[in-house]
């Protein structure tokens, strides 16, 4: 649930920080006066899409943070934050985002730097936004396919066919390909199999360049590290005047003196760690010099590795450390050739492929009946209260072709009044009914998402009268159940909320600010009196909005 919404220099919003309760709030206000501002601040802070233009003018970035309790039904978001290293233990989720007057942004949860992807996954399991334009999209027949899937939760089965759809694609191209291409197929074939042998034969490995360049300095220089060695062990411990010698001398003496003045026995103990080191140095250079000698044959084997690496290298027109990848690629696509010039095989991986996809078609297209009726029943019945009584809504699932999208097109469809037969949405329904069935569906649906709190962005447009009440009653029972944030025109829908917050606009100092505050009391009536009324208030409005507020 939304606990808090913090929002700092967005748009025309200087400060702002408002806490939420649960069931059902409402936010009026005035045209233009910035309800829609905080819906879209909270889609901000959920990963939406941001550029220079939020920032409030005059500042320079616009910070956004929205808090949250941690849903308990939902152990797979608890999974998700505990697999992302998003500490959330004390039950408390924070989604920030920051937009700088660039247009660049940066995300955070739980004060840890995220994603925006991440902010948008977090985001999806918290809050559901039915935007005031959404009715427009039920028109499309991409948006009500979609909408039945994630109602239905049919949208994994759904990416999985059309996973297995673009896999069947895939292999009717490449068989066209060998029918039409066969000579070119072969002679690139040809190619890569001298290619290969060429290559199979050098066996270049990977980082095998690094390791025959590094084999190769040291060889090529082993006189001068064998000279540098002796030099070095000389100087350290065998030479006249050695230094580990007078090293161990001089701690010896200090520790004496240090009976007589314990200050120097801090110094004798740092020289005699130095002496351990140089002791350790020395053995370490004894033992590498052991290992040194002057190897002409290897530094010449080294010399032609090196030198056949590197005539491949730019035979092919790669880097030498490339050469290792170079030659799986072309071993990759031999293998893809043979496999394209062999119809047989590939018809055999072609038709295993269509019965994969008519397998997971044909269970999704039984799932999406059964979804479709019960959906279309579900809104039926909420249409006998949005005054379209007698009406009817139905989901048509016509056969077609198969395709990434499935084995049928769906179509939404209406009749407005009883005896009328159901024809296409975006046919039919005017704008009101339109916006009354979106309102239907959009209800519906989030019933069936596990996500706690619902916002309804202006949904109930096109609407009045006594439907506009039943639209409120509705959103207040839905409340019952979730958090539910509504922006609304209605008197009607905002008397029938639990809790109720004025968006005003401001001219300060030459400039226009954006308020939102709770009303209560008599404040609130006042508010309702103002959406029944308009700008001329008057005691008839007043007593109205006081019955209404009442009547709750």
């Amino acid at each position: 649930m939304l606990r808090s919404l913090t929002i700092r220099d967005f748009v025309i919003v200087a400060s702002l920080d408002l806490e939420f309760d649960a069931g059902f709030t409402v936010l009026s206000g005035e045209t233009g006066a910035g309800k829609s501002i905080l819906i879209d601040a909270l889609a901000l802070s959920l990963g939406g899409r941001a550029d220079g233009g939020v920032v409030r003018e005059g500042a320079g970035r616009a910070d956004l943070s929205a808090e949250f309790d941690l849903p308990g039904n939902d152990p797979e978001l608890k999974d998700w934050l505990a697999e992302n290293a998003f500490d959330a233990e004390d039950g408390v989720l924070m989604l920030r985002r920051v937009v700088d007057s660039g247009g660049r942004s940066k995300g955070f949860i739980n004060g840890s730097p995220a994603t925006l992807a991440q902010l948008r996954e977090a985001g999806d399991r918290l809050v559901d936004i039915h935007g005031q334009h959404a009715h427009q999209l039920l028109l499309k027949p991409g948006a009500q396919r979609c909408l039945l899937d994630a109602h239905a939760g049919l949208a994994p089965q759904a990416a999985e066919m059309a996973k297995l759809w673009k896999a069947l694609a895939a292999l009717d191209a490449q068989i066209a390909d060998a029918g039409k291409h066969e000579r070119e197929l072969a002679l690139e074939r040809e190619q890569l199999e001298w290619q290969l042998a060429e290559l199979d034969k050098l066996a270049p490995q990977e980082g095998e360049w690094e390791q025959v360049h590094a084999e190769h300095s040291r060889l090529a220089n082993a006189a001068s590290l064998i000279e540098g060695t002796s030099g070095a062990l000389e100087v350290l411990t065998q030479a006249d005047g050695a230094a580990l010698p007078q090293i161990e001398t001089i701690e010896a003496k200090l520790g004496e003196l240090a009976g007589y003045d314990p200050q120097l026995g801090e110094t004798a103990e740092l020289l005699n760690a130095a002496a351990v080191q140089v002791q350790e140095a020395a053995h370490a250079l004894a033992r590498y010099a052991q290992r040194l000698d002057l190897d002409p044959e290897k530094l010449a084997e080294a010399e032609a590795r090196m030198q056949a690496l590197h005539g491949a290298a730019r035979k092919y027109r790669v880097a030498p450390e490339g050469l290792a990848a170079l030659h799986a690629e072309k071993r990759e696509r031999l293998a893809s050739l043979e496999r394209a010039q062999n119809l047989e095989a590939l018809q055999a991986e072609r038709e295993a492929a269509h019965a994969a996809y008519l397998k997971t078609a044909k269970a999704l297209s039984k799932a999406r009946a059964a979804a479709a009726k019960k959906l279309a029943g579900e809104v039926t019945q909420s249409m006998q209260t949005l005054a379209m009584a007698g009406g009817s809504f139905d989901i048509a699932l016509t056969p077609a072709e198969g395709g990434a999208h499935g084995l049928e097109q769906i179509e939404f469809l209406v009749a407005g009044h009883a005896g009328v037969t159901p024809r296409p949405l975006a046919k039919v329904a005017s704008g009101g009914e339109l916006a009354r069935i979106s309102l239907a569906l959009s209800v519906i649906t989030s019933r069936a998402s596990p996500t706690p709190t619902l916002i309804f962005d202006e949904v109930d447009s096109g609407i009045g009268g006594a439907v506009a009440e039943v639209v409120g009653r509705l959103l207040r029972t839905l409340g019952a159940e979730r958090q539910v944030l509504c922006v609304t025109h209605l008197p009607q829908v905002a008397a029938l909320g639990h809790h109720h917050f004025q968006v005003s606009k401001q001219s300060k100092v030459g400039k226009t600010e954006s308020r939102i505050a709770p009303v209560l009391g008599e404040e609130r009536t006042e508010e309702i009196a103002r959406m029944l009324g308009g700008a001329s208030i008057t005691a008839t409005t007043r007593k109205h909005a006081a019955e209404m507020l009442g009547a709750v």
